[in-house]
This record gives structure tokens, C-alpha cells and sequence, in this order.
């Protein structure tokens, strides 16, 4: 179970407006030149809440939290063939514990005071983004229900060709339409900032909110892919490779997931990606960290592997929570193989990073089997991208450069791009002659093919001894 406070992921939001006033004010920046606001948020996380008192009726379900996989197996039931990609051609997406559908559908069937908020036309249900955008724009006092195009297609309940709620499939999942946000695209004013008591200053009242991007689709912006073929990996929590197709949706035939790339504005067209998504990257370090102990901070995980500089035959799966891309596989967990005596902590710190490298790698074949193009480089972004062992080592086992914009936050630069390009803020302009090229850093592969190669099949091996582990009897239960 992986679950969050909405009310402090609002907080934590007003927090950052007001404190990056302060340092405005400090470095003496009017804070009258903040011309828009963009958000961009987790996807795929849930929450519903109540449009009179403007109360979450629960915490926010994430998108990696498994206690959906009942919900997933009573569905699947009722499918012919128990097809998991029966609802793939409208929603590019398998049926799986990660997207919003079946959350909510656990909440509707499990939280009595949602179900009863529901009847009394009292719920709304919305992605991190539209809890956001509804509470900074009034709330309870006239807050907009809204989300975009890309969070919408996350949810298994969005027609991604239409670029509408899809009846059948809320009928499929039992979900009320009207409980739905209005879908809207990823560049436009969606309305103003309201002030709050909460905010000392009330700087930004007025201001308009005209940028939204599910963070990975706003990392694809932020790296400037917006050319068909561009693709780009970020590293977080989970690790996520997206592909721009442009305006052809590409379907995969190798465990990829189809999505909205980004729409820039009412009248734009919507832009697709395929996506290859990982549930495990940083949350393996952190795991190593705070679980194993074995080192006090990310930092000295780096240090650990790269005193040792292989991971003397030992192979690491970090199926936490099942597999993701390309297997789509519940049922794993995560194992640790190939020990010896020999095996010490520096070992299992560098299998941890070779884990995700490798993870990326399938990600990567099934694109470029699916693209028919293979890529010549990968654009890498995200915190872990700091990490200068896991970069060489990922262009190592790729057999591919690996190149680093010195801006490595390029999630939060996508969504400030959407919000100043949105009509009626037009600060600057997202036509590509109109960019300027980013300083990067690159990462040759310094390893022969040959070594990648085995060392990608033993990983290979060791990943199908980490499947099949879990029956859903099991698993359903809070762990105790």
C-alpha cells in the first residue's frame, strides 16, 4: 500500500509559491514579473474528495501501490479471454494496478464515505493535477475542475483519439462520468491563482494557471523532443522512456504503452509517445539506504559501486511492486541472485545501479523494435542523472552516448515552458527554429559489446526466476 496526504502535497505547494517569493524579493526580482503558472504533477496517483467542504475523502492512491491487483483479477473476469489489452485501441494502456481506473474503483468499493459522497453528488475524483488546480484556483469557492489531456490518458477511462471520457469504459469500470474533471489541453489558462489565508503575501492572486504536464510528458517537452523519434529517459522514483510518434498514436507489439505526448493549446493537435515504464529506479537506492542500511545516503551508494566497479556476478531485480514495462507482470518480486561468499555491500550497490541500466535496456529494444528506428542517443534527465557511475554504466550497457542537458530538472522546465507559451500569456514561443540549443554532457560507451551483451543475458535470467512469485491470495492483505 503506497498512499499520501493530498492535504500535504497542497501545503507543500503553497510552501513552495511563498518561498520562492522570499528569494525573489531577496535577489530583488519583482515578483509582478511571474506572468503564469504551470504544474505538473505524479501520475496515475488518485484522489477524491468533497466539492462542499473541499476535504480529501481519503489519501491519494499512487500509482505504484498494489492493493488494486484483486480489483484487477475480479475485472479481468469479465473480459473474454481474460485480455488484458482489451482496452488497448482506445486507451493505448493494458489493464494493470497502475493506472486510476482500478484505484478508484478500490475506493469506490471500499471506502464507505466515498460511496456515499457519490450518491449525494458531493465527489470528485481528479489526478494530483486537478486537486491542485482546483484548490488553487478557489476550491470550494468556485475552484475549476480540470485536468489535460496527458493525465487524462493515464486513467484507462480516456479515449486517446477522440480526446474525450470514453462511456463504455466508466460503464466497464462502473464510474460515474459527472465525478470526472473536464479535459482540457496542456497549454492554456485554465483559470487564476486565489488568495488564500494561507498565503502570508497573497503574491501571486490572479496569476494564471495555463500549463499542466504529467511529469513525464513534461520532462519530453523540457528535453525538447518535439520531433518525431526523439526520445528521452528520466530517472526518478520509477524510470520512464518516452518516444515522440507525433501525431500518428503508434501501437506496440512489445509490452510498450501508447500515450498523449502534449497538446499545446485548444486548437493544436495532440502529439503521441510510447512509453516504456519502469517501477523501480531511485527507490532502489533508497531502498539500499533506509531498509538495508548498508550506507547513510544516496551519495555513498555511488561510493560503494564505484569502489568496486562491477558487481562480481551478482544480478539484482528490483520487483517491488511486480513488474512494469516491457512484462507487465504482477505476480514478481524483487530478488537478489548469482551470490557468493565473495558477495559484499559494494557489490549489491553496484548490481542495484546496474538494475536500472538494464531495466532501461529493455525498455530501449522494445522501442526500437517497435520504431524500426534504433536510437542513436538517449537524452537522460531526472535526479539520479547526477549520479556519474550510473550514466557511464548506462552507456555502457547500452552501447549508445548517453547525453545530460546541464539542466537536469527538465520536468519542471517542461511545465513552465506549456504555462508561457499558452494563449494570452505568450511570453515566449515553443516553435522549434524559436529554441536555442542546451549544453550537455555526454557519456561514451567504454565497455565492448560483447561484455554488455552477457552481462544483459544473465540479467535476463535472473528476471524470469524473479516472476510467478506472488499469487494474488497473498498479496491482497495490508502487509502486516
Amino acid at each position: 500500500w503506497v498512499e499520501q496526504d493530498p492535504k500535504e502535497i497542497l501545503n507543500s505547494v503553497y510552501e513552495c509559491v511563498e518561498r520562492t517569493c522570499e528569494k525573489m524579493r531577496e535577489l530583488n526580482i519583482d515578483i509582478a514579473n511571474i506572468r503564469a503558472i504551470g504544474v505538473t504533477n505524479q501520475r496515475e496517483t488518485t484522489v477524491v474528495w468533497d466539492k462542499t467542504t473541499g476535504e480529501p475523502l481519503y489519501n491519494a492512491i499512487v500509482w505504484l501501490d498494489l492493493r488494486t491487483q484483486s480489483t484487477v483479477e475480479r475485472l479481468l473476469k469479465r473480459i473474454p479471454g481474460k485480455n488484458k489489452t482489451f482496452s488497448k485501441f482506445k486507451t493505448g494502456l493494458p489493464l494493470s494496478t497502475y493506472f486510476s481506473a482500478v484505484k478508484l474503483r478500490w475506493l469506490l468499493d471500499n471506502v464507505e464515505e466515498i460511496k456515499k459522497a457519490v450518491e449525494d453528488g458531493r465527489a470528485m475524483f481528479g489526478t494530483i493535477d486537478s486537486w491542485l488546480i482546483w484548490s488553487l484556483t478557489g476550491g470550494t469557492n468556485g475552484g475549476i475542475h480540470c485536468t489535460d489531456v496527458t493525465n487524462a490518458s493515464r486513467t484507462m477511462l480516456f479515449n486517446i483519439h477522440s480526446l474525450e471520457w470514453d462511456p463504455d469504459l466508466c460503464k466497464f469500470f462502473e464510474i460515474p462520468m459527472e465525478i470526472l474533471p473536464n479535459v482540457r489541453s496542456s497549454s492554456e489558462i485554465y483559470g487564476v491563482m486565489v488568495c488564500f489565508p494561507i498565503f502570508e503575501s497573497g503574491a501571486l492572486t490572479g496569476v494564471p494557471i495555463s500549463g499542466c504536464l504529467g511529469d513525464q510528458h513534461a520532462a519530453l517537452v523540457g528535453q525538447m523532443c518535439f520531433q518525431d523519434g526523439q526520445a528521452k529517459n528520466t530517472y526518478g522514483t520509477g524510470c520512464f522512456l518516452l518516444c515522440n510518434t507525433g501525431q500518428k498514436s503508434v501501437f506496440s507489439e512489445h509490452g510498450l504503452i501508447t500515450t498523449i505526448a502534449y497538446k499545446m493549446g485548444k486548437d493544436k493537435p495532440a502529439f503521441y509517445a510510447l512509453e516504456g515504464s519502469v517501477a523501480i529506479a531511485g527507490a532502489v537506492v533508497r531502498w539500499l539506504r533506509d531498509n538495508l542500511g548498508i550506507a547513510k545516503t544516496s551519495l555513498e551508494v555511488e561510493k560503494l559501486a564505484a569502489e568496486v566497479g562491477t558487481s562480481y556476478g551478482c544480478y539484482f531485480v528490483p520487483a517491488f511492486s511486480g513488474l512494469y514495462a516491457p512484462y507487465w507482470e504482477p505476480s514478481a518480486r524483487g530478488i537478489i541472485c548469482g551470490l557468493t561468499q565473495f558477495t559484499n555491500k559494494n557489490h549489491i550497490a553496484f548490481a542495484a545501479l546496474e538494475a536500472v541500466c538494464f531495466q532501461t535496456r529493455e525498455i530501449l529494444d522494445a522501442m526500437n523494435k517497435d520504431c524500426g528506428i534504433p536510437l542513436s542517443q538517449l537524452q537522460v534527465d531526472g535526479g539520479m542523472t547526477n549520479n556519474k557511475i550510473l550514466m557511464q554504466l548506462q552507456s555502457d550497457i547500452l552501447c549508445i552516448p548517453v547525453v545530460k542537458p546541464s539542466m537536469a530538472e527538465t520536468t519542471a522546465l517542461g511545465a513552465a515552458m506549456a504555462a508561457g507559451a499558452a494563449e494570452g500569456v505568450e511570453v515566449w514561443s515553443l516553435n522549434p527554429g524559436d529554441l536555442t540549443a542546451v549544453t550537455c554532457e555526454r557519456f561514451e560507451p567504454q565497455i565492448n559489446p560483447e561484455e554488455s551483451e552477457y552481462r544483459y543475458a544473465r540479467w535476463k535470467k535472473a528476471v524470469m526466476k524473479s516472476m510467478g512469485w506472488e499469487t494474488s491470495a497473498s498479496s491482497n492483505g495490508k502487509p502486516k
